[in-house]
């Protein structure tokens, strides 16, 4: 009896043994993730594979747009789309993820897809494929309204939506949106919340917390963007987040049983 139990155990894979658990962070651009990235750090320190996918090449993002959320006198068109490519897996490497998935769509125009079928079928089709690819267990993304109002970040969170409800191959229930905190603006003091703009707190209930080796991934990995921050503006930015978020990032799910203060729980 004893012998066939051992047997039985012998045979059960270890926690070790079992494959590693994945999650998706579906972003419009390649800088998006900053909102979650302590807790994307966080669990690729423990073994998660993350992943981020990245639907749009960046090519909007121009840094000579002279605002606090862009740098000055960066590179345009095709040099751009480049930086940005490897800005990405520069902050993904920084985060301890996976390289990351660049669909390459184009910047700033996916909210003109709306009223292109083939066009807005194509980004649906090629976002699923990861997904159903990849076989996530969570999956991260804007909320409906776009975190920041984006148009991108709109339809990213749409299609995410989308392919929940549908039952979509390889698409978890688990799904999450993610928000940078509410009083961001007051690093940014020239941009003002739109009415109707930031959900009640009551709805974030899922409340998941980071260590201090995971805030110092996350800055590392911000800092990869020096077409979007620059210098000036990670001094800014990276210890009001910090502030902020203080230890734990908050978000809220799509399906409302999943709550607490683990993704995978």
């Amino acid at each position: 009896m004893v012998a066939g139990l051992l047997l039985m155990a012998a045979s059960m894979p270890s926690a070790a043994q079992r494959p590693p658990r994945t999650l998706v962070a579906l972003l419009a651009h390649a800088d998006d993730e900053t909102a979650a990235s302590p807790v994307l750090a966080r669990y690729a320190r423990e073994g998660v594979r993350v992943y981020l996918i990245v639907a749009t090449d960046g090519s909007g993002g121009s840094g000579a747009q002279a605002t606090l959320q862009r740098s000055e006198n960066g590179p345009v068109g095709d040099a751009l789309v480049k930086a940005r490519a490897e800005e990405a897996r520069c902050s993904a490497a920084a985060l301890g993820a996976q390289a990351p998935v660049l669909l390459a769509f184009a910047d700033g125009k996916l909210g003109d897809y709306l009223s292109d079928r083939t066009l807005l079928a194509r980004l649906t089709d090629q976002i699923g494929a990861e997904i159903a690819r990849l076989r996530p267990e969570v999956v991260i993304t804007w909320g409906p309204d776009g975190g920041t109002g984006h148009p991108d970040h709109r339809l990213v969170s749409a299609i995410a939506t989308q392919l929940l409800r549908t039952g979509a191959p390889g698409m978890p229930e688990r799904l999450f949106y993610m928000y940078f905190p509410a009083d961001i603006y007051t690093l940014t003091p020239q941009r003002t919340p739109a009415p109707l703009f930031y959900p009640r707190a009551q709805f974030f209930t899922m409340k998941v917390q980071f260590t201090p080796a995971d805030l110092a991934a996350a800055h590392a990995a911000m800092a990869c963007h020096a077409t979007q921050f620059n210098p000036d503006q990670l001094k800014v930015l990276q210890p009001g987040l910090a502030r902020l978020w203080n230890g734990t990032i908050a978000f809220i799910p799509a399906v409302s049983s999943f709550t607490g203060d683990d993704f995978f729980q």
